[in-house]
């Protein structure tokens, strides 16, 4: 949620009240508020006074408008002087300037609260590469994608990460199943699981070793959504785990949902630190009749708690 202060003329607040102050009271007040807010902002985070001065005015820049090229560092914004940086602090360009705004996905997505909790240490290593995140309707069936554009990595060789979101097509929309891409991990750089080989312990050379995997906790994992059975085979043993099943997937899809409905659209003001959790979101240009008819019901199911995957109820039915 961007603040900005608009001349007397081009707003309709309190007209009257404007029109009885002076030229040079309404320049005192003017002012008054620009402290005010410069102060709450501080109040709010601290992260702007971290900033160098060229970050300071990308960041600026953006809050009227968020451009992929200035956090990237493509385009430079006007009136900015680009000065060497110690090289201990630069990651990126190896000539000593610092581009872009380094970091600003990664700070966006940990300055909301449940997006943290899904950001592991190891993860920010990681997210430190991502340089752009759209979104865009998808049809037949109805539903939502997401991109995570990254830049070269030591990670992984995708330089996209999709996940897409399915809903059936009813009048309240329900989740049908989400997918995402196969992330293909550099040899030892997996963030999701890790595996061992352990050695017999007869010691016998021609043995396979036994292998063992171990999960991990990670942002990644979203992007190996939670799937519904897609035959009745055994249904009868996953029906114990249904409920649990149903819980991964709704939490899935509030991940996607916060992302593409909070993150992308106030990228600038999460990453300043000046948009509180518990802040309204404005609607934005991403917010047509649709959209917002969309999150109404989707509201509606979580304060009902009646989000239910209907494949997965048919099946149990059957």
């Amino acid at each position: 949620m961007s603040i900005s202060i608009k001349d007397h003329s081009d707003s309709d607040l309190l007209p009257a009240a404007a029109a009885a102050l002076s030229a040079e009271d309404r320049a005192i007040l003017v002012n008054a508020l620009k402290n005010k807010l410069q102060n709450l902002a501080m109040e709010d985070s601290d992260i702007l006074t971290r900033l160098s001065p060229q970050v300071r005015k990308r960041v600026d820049a953006l809050r009227e408008l968020q451009r992929y090229e200035i956090v990237n560092g493509i385009v430079e914004v006007e009136g900015v002087n680009v000065a060497p940086v110690d090289q201990g602090d630069n990651k990126g360009t190896g000539d000593g300037t610092e581009k872009g705004v380094p970091n600003f996905w990664l700070n966006a997505m940990l300055n909301n609260e449940i997006l943290a909790e899904e950001i592991s240490e190891y993860d920010e290593g990681a997210l430190e590469f991502l340089k752009d995140i759209k979104w865009c309707r998808v049809n037949d069936p109805k539903g939502f994608k997401l991109e995570f554009f990254f830049d070269t990595n030591p990670f992984f060789k995708n330089s996209v990460l999709t996940k897409t979101y399915l809903m059936v097509d009813d009048e309240l929309p329900i989740l049908e199943k989400a997918i995402g891409t196969e992330i293909e991990w550099y040899p030892g750089k997996c963030l999701t699981r890790k595996i061992f080989k352990k050695k017999q312990k007869n010691g016998l050379n021609n043995v396979k070793p036994e292998i063992k995997v171990e999960d991990y906790e990670s942002f990644f994992n979203f992007f190996k959504p939670p799937q519904v059975p897609e035959d009745d085979v055994g249904f009868d043993i996953l029906n114990d785990a249904l409920e649990q099943l149903q819980n991964q997937m709704e939490h899935d899809y509030e991940i996607g949902s916060i992302i593409r409905v909070k993150v992308i659209p106030h990228a600038v003001a999460l990453f300043t630190g000046e948009l509180g959790e518990n802040e309204d979101y404005e609607a934005t240009e991403y917010d047509d009749e649709e959209e917002k008819h969309e999150k109404k019901c989707n509201r509606a199911q979580t304060e009902e708690g009646q989000q239910v995957v209907n494949v997965l109820m048919i099946a149990e039915q059957e």
